[in-house]
């Protein structure tokens, strides 16, 4: 089937963009000066490669950010199995250095170029990927367009689209239809999301689940985790994971009314930007509260009643430390983080009213029994108090949560499965003699 053609908005915007580019240079410098690039590896953002292209077949894997980068492993692992050598991108430093350390021996990591067409060509001249995959609903017009007259097929893994990005969409129909056209294959999380795809022209589209309930446990330093377990001791102890600004206040509330009854009581915070580190420590100080920061070389000695680990990279650690975890972004309009992690690694989990980035586990984990939903402060403090204090209640919501998970797994096979059909015609095409 024969792509439509463009229309002028994409027109306009491959334009706007090529001529541009002084101006998309001049926001990555910004960007640098203000941490937000890393400033020895600027160039990748351009399209300029750090690294030469390994020999033979390569996949290009593209996910923004941690969470749809870290979604992207047991992908890797498969193509790598089945003889490619993988390349992975993300667009944020934090992801960088996070996934690049996680990656297994046959894959590189480089930045994503910024959507500029010279610096598109740049890179996939360099290069030359076999395959595209990109997670959940990254779709950049000029990368699309390059890809597609390149004829190398792109696929949309782990796809999601919201109702909002629909009736956005909804607006620009011709253009939805033109860009998706050009995917090969939308897999998609939910079945909800493949209608809207559908609907938006995607002329091929599968629901494989997500493959985030697929993802490898995050790993701890041992040592570490022996250390931090020797001097936390029988302390009570909970964790704050992945708080945003609104959600640290309450954290600190709970901890001060719960203060008499448990005086022995610590509460890990591990806030979703760790270079807010200083701010929830700030927070928890004018609260009355005696707290230190891992970023300062802090530790959670027995006079600390909140320990703020403010590090990247390091939420496994602390998921071991606790049985009890609270996850943020949901007390407050963020659309809640991933439970998968905490519940995988033995924890009972508790959050807000906020969970739309979640729609499916919440639910079920709710209905199983694995996690518990509260609306405000006060539910917050309960929740914390009476699970404190019923250790074997807490032990039977984890394992509640495990069960619940079992239902949503395999969504990196289902993947697979499909790629496998775009393998066999590419070795097909490179056994066909030339003529």
């Amino acid at each position: 089937m024969r792509a439509p053609p463009l229309t002028l908005a994409l027109k306009a915007y491959r334009t706007g963009l090529y001529l541009g580019e002084p101006a998309v240079a001049g926001l990555l410098a910004w960007r640098a000066r203000n941490g937000k690039e890393d400033p020895g590896r600027i160039a990748e953002r351009r399209g300029l490669a750090g690294r030469a292209r390994p020999v033979g077949s390569l996949a290009w894997m593209h996910g923004a950010s941690i969470g749809e980068a870290l979604s992207l492993i047991g992908l890797v692992e498969g193509m790598i199995a089945r003889g490619f050598s993988v390349l992975v991108t993300t667009g944020t430093r934090s992801a960088a250095e996070l996934v690049g350390a996680r990656l297994p021996a046959g894959a590189v990591h480089q930045y994503v170029p910024l959507d500029a067409p010279r610096w598109v060509e740049r890179f996939l001249d360099h290069w030359q990927p076999d395959l595209a995959l990109v997670a959940e609903s990254e779709i950049w017009p000029n990368t699309i367009m390059a890809l597609h007259a390149r004829g190398i097929p792109l696929l949309l893994v782990n796809g999601r689209m919201s109702q909002r990005s629909f009736r956005g969409w909804e607006r620009s129909p011709r253009t939805a239809q033109a860009l998706l056209a050009r995917i090969a294959v939308c897999l998609t999380q939910t079945k909800e999301d493949a209608e809207r795809f559908a609907r938006l022209g995607a002329p091929r589209v599968s629901v494989v689940g997500n493959l985030k309930y697929d993802a490898a446990i995050p790993p701890a330093d041992g040592q570490q985790l022996d250390h931090l377990r020797d001097m936390i001791g029988d302390r009570p102890v909970w964790v704050a994971a992945s708080t945003h600004p609104g959600e640290d206040e309450l954290v600190m509330q709970v901890h001060a009314a719960l203060r008499e009854r448990l005086p022995r009581l610590l509460t890990i915070v591990v806030p979703r930007h760790p270079p807010r580190g200083a701010d929830v420590a700030g927070i928890a100080a004018a609260a009355g509260l005696r707290t230190a920061r891992r970023s300062a070389g802090g530790r959670p000695h027995p006079s600390v009643e909140v320990y703020v680990a403010d590090t990247l990279g390091e939420l496994g650690l602390f998921y071991r430390l606790s049985p009890l975890v609270f996850l943020g972004g949901s007390m407050v309009p963020r659309g809640g983080q991933n439970p998968i992690e905490p519940i995988r690694l033995v924890s009972a989990v508790v959050h807000g009213p906020h969970t739309h980035n979640f729609a499916q586990v919440y639910p079920a984990l709710d209905a199983a029994g694995g996690a518990l939903a509260v609306t405000d402060g006060a539910g917050l403090t309960a929740a914390i108090g009476t699970l404190l204090s019923d250790p074997r209640r807490v032990a039977g919501m984890a394992e509640a949560g495990q069960r619940a998970l079992h239902p949503f797994e395999g969504a990196v096979q289902r993947t697979l499965s499909v790629l496998d059909p775009f393998i066999a015609q590419m070795k097909l095409a490179a056994m066909k003699p030339v003529a």
